[in-house]
Parts: C-alpha cells; structure tokens; sequence
C-alpha cells in the first residue's frame, strides 16, 4: 500500500521504525515541508504550516498584516493635488508676486495695454519702500479713480483673481513710475525738463515718443513728505498722474502703504517678455543732493556736541573751585 494513500480515519499500520516508535516507515517525503503533517491518530502536527504554505507575502509567517496596501486611484488623489495647489497659489499671491493686467495707455511705451506684468510683493514685507524710477502698483489713494468704470467679473473670474491666477478686476489699482520719493523737491516747467532737487531728468529713454516732459501740466515745486512718493506715467500727455490731483490730500503723492509692489517683469504677451529695469537717469551723481547736503550738518553737530559738553563740565568745576 503506498504511503498517505490511506484515509487518517483508518488505523495506522504498526510497522515498527528505527527508534522503535510505531509510525510511518518511510517517513516524511524529502522536501514535503510545506504539507499538512498528521501523526498516526490523524491530528497535525505541532508547528505544521497551513495547506496551501504559501501566504501572501510569499510565505512568511504573519505576511497578510504586512503586505502592502495597494496605491491610490489617480482620481482619489487629483482633489488633494488642487487643494495643495490652490493653497500655494494664494500663498504666493499674498506674499511673493501677483499678476496685473494693464488698462490703459498710461504707460507707453514701457507697457502697453493688455499686458500681464508680475509684481513683487515680496520686499515690502521687509521694510523696502520704493525708489525713484520704479514702476509701482498703488490702491487708488482716493479720488484718483472716481469716475473710472471697472469691469464687474464672474464668480469665476472673482475667484481666480483672489489666489492669484488671473489679474485682478474689480480691485482699483493703478500703475505709474515712481520719479521722485519722500523729502525730495520735485518741479517741472513748461517747455523744461522734470527735475529732482534740482537735478534735471533724461526722460527720453522711457517717455513716449514726440510726449513733453510736463507741458500739458506744469507742477511744483512741490516737496514730497516722508513716506510718500510722486508718480507719473510715461505717456505723459494721457496719464492723470499726481499732476492732476494736487487738490486732494497729500497734493498729489501717494503713500507708500499704498504700494502693492514693484512691477519687475512683463509677463504675458510672450513676445513681450522684458523685464522693468530702472532708467540710467535715476542713478545720476547728485540726484540726492539734499539727503548729501543734511550730512555734514549732522556730522557738525556731533563733533560740536562733546566740546560744548567738555566746556560746560570746565565751567563747571571753575565755579565749585572758587
């Protein structure tokens, strides 16, 4: 009879083996160690593997806890990816750049209308202010856009605008170049150039051609306070600037907690892609003649201080001696 062909159920064939235990002659099959084991009564064996030995992890024991879990559907992740996206997107809108769309013809040549330029939000948050020659976006400070019609946008235009992935629509802001910035004295005549502290501009590098300097509006002088600035457009003769608004408060300048940001790059159209460079003018030798002119003031005064302390405390002592 050939070995575990009969059923556990019958009585095992006493056959004496070689330690002089009854069982089965043979033994166990060489290599069978992934089969049910059974003693002669028909129970299994201590430690016998499962039928089948194999388990999910290729056959190691506990390998169904352990085995990996499947990964998720593109679709059960696309949801998360957006919101991740979206939290960046107003991230970067609020603290790094944001896109503005130009309206007008204000700043020809520079920027014409419909361009995209991105704007740098980013240093305001470290106490930068703006410089002269700057192109800036700036609320309105009040009066500027009054009877100036803004589109009104769909929800969803609204809501790419508030994280940042379309200009922004309904928010009045405007754009303009920054020529002069607190406690400079800023003028321009008819037929002249715009001059800062006395300084005269070359502005044919950036004005649009065949404009003036300021002869439709001639201002000044005009001193700008500290933390605010003077702006104009370079089409000068189709920009109501500070020129035209020297009425209201601050005659004209705007504050610089007004300032969204500099306007670095222009970014859409793709065949404009430029960046916004401050002109060579703004860089001239004596431009800050009046912040130059108040250093040796102050240098005087600090060197006068100690000899006025030292003759007093001379004086002093001469009085309590006598």
């Amino acid at each position: 009879m050939a070995v575990g062909a009969r059923s556990g159920h019958d009585g095992p064939e006493d056959r004496p083996s070689k330690g002089g235990v009854p069982g089965d002659a043979a033994g166990p099959a060489e290599g069978d160690g992934g089969a049910r084991g059974h003693d002669p009564q028909g129970h299994e064996s201590p430690g016998a593997e499962p039928l089948g030995g194999d388990s999910a992890d290729g056959g190691s024991p506990g390998g169904s806890s352990t085995a990996q879990r499947k990964p998720r559907s593109f679709w059960k992740e696309l949801p998360l990816l957006i919101g991740i996206a979206l939290v960046l997107a107003l991230l970067i809108k609020t603290f790094l750049v944001q896109a503005f769309s130009i309206p007008s013809d204000s700043m020809q040549n520079t920027l014409q209308r419909g361009d995209r330029v991105l704007v740098d939000k980013l240093t305001p948050w470290f106490g930068a202010e703006p410089e002269r020659g700057e192109v800036v976006v700036f609320h309105d400070p009040g009066g500027w856009l009054e009877n100036t019609a803004t589109p009104e946008p769909n929800a969803v235009q609204k809501f790419l605008s508030f994280i940042g992935l379309m200009p922004s629509a309904e928010e009045k802001d405007l754009i303009k170049r920054v020529i002069a910035i607190g406690g400079d004295t800023v003028e321009c005549k008819k037929n002249g150039p715009v001059t800062v502290n006395g300084k005269a501009l070359d502005d044919k590098s950036f004005i649009f051609e065949g404009n003036s300097a300021c002869d439709d509006q001639p201002f000044g002088p005009i001193h700008v306070p500290e933390g605010r600035i003077w702006v104009m457009g370079d089409h000068r003769q189709n920009s109501l600037d500070s020129r035209y608004h020297q009425e209201l408060r601050g005659q004209g300048t705007v504050s610089v907690n007004e300032v969204v940001g500099r306007a670095v790059v222009i970014a859409w159209p793709v065949n404009r892609w430029a960046t916004l460079p401050v002109p060579k003018t703004f860089d001239q030798p004596g431009l800050n003649a009046a912040a130059a002119a108040a250093v040796p003031g102050a240098l005087g005064v600090a060197g006068a201080l100690p000899l006025v302390f030292w003759r007093r405390r001379r004086l002093t002592r001469g009085r309590t001696a006598g």
